[in-house]
């Protein structure tokens, strides 16, 4: 397997950049985080997920502009080199790094669990976590064929979970509003604002999660066709998208089943969407619903792998991490050092995902990081910008703001590997004898 340094090869047009953006936001966020955000602020999650995604437009404004000015892989890890700081570029794929590891190992042990539920199996912890390293390796192969290959799955499953998710809407309208379905006002027992304002913004911060795969885009910018083009329009694609989606999917679930019987399934470890859509429509509507769970958790963390890859990709040519990870293979296509060094990562933290944690991790380092994205956008010259400078300043403030509303001990835990990781990379630096020129 011959491999060399060099730049990836721009084969993905408008179409393919929308649907990498899709397949990357559209699964855990909106088959579980709507339930978690649920049971913070009760019915005022509809309301959260509006916000969040203000919020998330505007990092992706800010995204969409330095991608298309600097077309590199990385994202806000290669802004951050070269409109800020190394030191912050580096925070921002370290925190890129720890975050979306986490989160595709969670989804991972989704699909697993999902699965045995649908065949009726008891979710054992070693069947499960054997499931979730399957799928880990099964996934890195194909992203190891190649970008073009991986884009074909990604629109099937991109596709199917679309299906799903009409499916869902369409049976919590028709059948959950029904006087003969018991379960129709179970979860309006809780207040509109039940957590006060610190609640929504918590669940704010959550959801902003659910939006942050159009980043996807913006770290593939090595290989989007006509980037400077392209990738705004794919950016504002997918957030379009997504919004009208998501908003329909918490709306319904909120009037089928309400606000406290949508957290408490979340809470319990169930698959909310799928037994709400087997209460009230069957277990046929139910199964197509669990598929589409499915499929979507396994675009997550396909797009995961791409997306991380690259990532370590641009680290490894910076010096920041071993330069292995910095090297594509000799067509130009793939990063394979680096697709590797996710995969063995993803894979090790299988064996300890914890969904909530997990998700209030995510939200903090993603804030953070996409509050770096935002700072470097109110760089870019006048030459550069496409959108107002007050787009990247309410794009900062939000993502800061809404950072410090998460799990104090994900603050605390979040702060110390910012710190470990600068340190590392220090001494990384001065053994190489390097310097950040």
């Amino acid at each position: 397997m011959a491999e060399a340094s060099g730049t990836l090869k721009r084969q993905v047009g408008i179409g393919g950049a929308v649907v990498l953006g899709l397949g990357s936001i559209l699964g855990t966020g909106v088959f579980v985080s709507i339930g978690i955000a649920a049971g913070v602020t009760g019915p005022s999650v509809v309301l959260a997920v509006g916000v969040a995604a203000l919020v998330a437009v505007c990092n992706g404004l800010s995204s969409a502009q330095l991608a298309a000015n600097h077309p590199v892989a990385g994202g806000t890890y290669a802004y951050g080199y070269r409109y800020l700081t190394p030191e912050l570029g580096f925070t921002a794929g370290w925190l890129f790094l720890a975050a979306k590891s986490a989160s595709a190992a969670t989804a991972a042990l989704a699909v697993a669990g999902y699965g045995l539920v649908m065949l009726g199996q008891g979710v054992d912890r070693w069947v499960q976590t054997g499931i979730g390293l399957a799928v880990v390796v099964g996934l890195t192969a194909m992203v190891l064929g190649g970008l073009r290959r991986s884009n074909v799955l990604n629109t099937v499953l991109v596709a199917v979970t679309l299906g799903a998710l009409g499916v869902f809407v369409g049976v919590a309208l028709v059948r959950g509003g029904s006087p003969q379905n018991p379960s129709a006002s179970v979860g309006f027992e809780m207040d509109f604002l039940a957590g006060g304002v610190p609640g929504l913004l918590e669940a704010c911060a959550l959801m902003f999660v659910a939006y942050t795969g159009y980043g996807r885009v913006a770290t593939l910018g090595e290989e989007i066709a006509e980037p400077r083009k392209n990738i705004p329009r794919a950016v504002i694609a997918t957030l379009v998208v997504t919004a009208v989606v998501y908003l329909a999917v918490a709306g319904a679930a909120v009037y089928a089943l309400g606000a406290l019987g949508l957290a408490v399934m979340t809470e319990a470890g169930s698959a909310p969407l799928e037994s709400i859509t087997r209460m009230l429509g069957g277990a046929f509507w139910g199964t197509v619903v669990g598929i589409g769970a499915i499929t979507a958790m396994l675009g997550v963390i396909l797009n995961l792998l791409l997306g991380l890859s690259r990532v370590l990709l641009a680290m490894g040519r910076e010096g920041d991490v071993p330069s292995v990870f910095g090297s594509v293979n000799a067509s130009g296509t793939t990063p394979m050092p680096a697709v590797m060094g996710v995969a063995v990562i993803i894979a090790g933290l299988v064996l300890i995902g914890d969904i909530k944690l997990t998700w209030s991790f995510s939200a903090f380092t993603v804030l953070l990081y996409y509050g770096l994205t935002n700072a470097a956008a109110l760089k870019l010259s006048d030459d550069e910008r496409f959108y107002p400078r007050w787009v990247s300043v309410a794009g900062l403030i939000g993502c800061v703001g809404l950072a410090w509303w998460v799990d104090w001990r994900v603050l605390i835990a979040g702060m110390v590997l910012i710190v470990v990781a600068l340190g590392l990379r220090a001494g990384l630096r001065r053994e190489r004898g390097g310097d950040d020129g």
